[in-house]
């Protein structure tokens, strides 16, 4: 898929490199953005019509540039609008949310370059100072598939996927996208799938390709992405089903037991637990790890996996 830029990333890109250079040619800024001169000339207008005063210096040594003494008005943030985008922009690092790292890299230096001195400081301090315990995403988010289907959904315009399955097998969707989420390090868009005719998640580093459709859609009132992503992926098919009835409530169960691995279900005998599980050893664990009681419903091989555990810690005290 070759890369597609919205002319207003263009305009903006063009202002940068005309304020860190002191004059570019036509063919220079051409290059760099990636455009032909035609374009670049709209752009430069663009800024014009901004109240942006570019010169453009005719010749064999020409190019355009910013009128000398001409300063954008700096954009001010308080000690708590800094550190608030200086922290978005660590956890968008540390959990590689996006395949973008130079941009984050580009955005903390221009923070940098207009925070006042001592709160610059600050900020370096108890940056370094904070531990980010996340789990980075397994396939960080393709930009521009991110911005377009998100664009896509906030249009309400279906669009066409061709997915490829975590078993290989391709197909071609229609999907009208009700949200983006990024959940158990993975991104998904959920949304209504006219070949299932249900709705669907499906993972973004798993489209090969999406078009954009000309047909619109309305959003179900009171869906909620999340609450769907939490259930979808924690019932996918595996090895094993399994239904443990645990002897708690459901804000304690829900403390201790991750939306990645389980669905829970408020009954009158206590909270039923339904997962879907390759490693019935793995489970185990984290069923022997919980502080209440509980009876395992099925299958019959967690019973003798937890068997196995158990014996295996008494066999070490011994």
């Amino acid at each position: 898929m070759s890369k597609a830029y919205h002319p207003t990333t263009r305009v903006l890109a063009l202002l940068e490199l005309l304020q860190n250079h002191r004059q570019l040619s036509g063919a220079e800024l051409a290059q760099m953005l990636e455009i032909d001169r035609r374009s670049l000339r709209r752009y430069i207008l663009t800024l014009e019509e901004m109240g942006i005063p570019i010169m453009a210096v005719r010749g064999r040594h020409g190019g355009y540039a910013i009128m000398p003494g001409f300063k954008l008005p700096p954009m001010m943030f308080n000690e708590e609008e800094g550190f608030a985008i200086s922290l978005a922009l660590s956890v968008a690092r540390k959990m590689k949310l996006l395949d973008v790292p130079t941009a984050i890299d580009s955005a903390q230096a221009k923070l940098q370059r207009i925070l006042p001195e001592q709160l610059r400081l600050r900020l370096a301090a108890t940056n370094a100072s904070i531990e980010l315990n996340l789990k980075p995403a397994m396939m960080p988010a393709d930009k521009e598939i991110l911005t377009m289907l998100s664009d896509a959904i906030a249009q309400k315009r279906s669009v066409h996927l061709y997915y490829q399955g975590g078993d290989g097998n391709k197909s071609e969707r229609v999907v009208n996208g009700y949200g983006v989420a990024y959940h158990a390090a993975y991104w998904y868009v959920v949304g209504y799938c006219h070949l299932r005719r249900d709705i669907r998640s499906f993972r973004l580093d798993r489209i090969l390709k999406f078009e954009l459709l000309a047909q619109y859609f309305d959003l179900p009132m009171g869906f909620n992405i999340l609450d769907h992503l939490r259930s979808a992926v924690a019932s996918i098919p595996r090895a094993y089903s399994v239904e443990v009835m645990l002897a708690t409530d459901m804000q304690t169960a829900r403390h201790y037991l991750s939306d990645a691995i389980a669905v829970l279900e408020q009954t009158p005998e206590g909270v039923l637990l339904y997962n879907q599980s390759d490693d019935l050893a793995w489970f185990a664990r984290q069923l022997a790890s919980l502080p209440f009681d509980f009876v395992i419903r099925k299958p019959a091989q967690l019973q003798l996996e937890l068997k196995g555990l158990a014996q295996a810690l008494l066999d070490r005290l011994n």
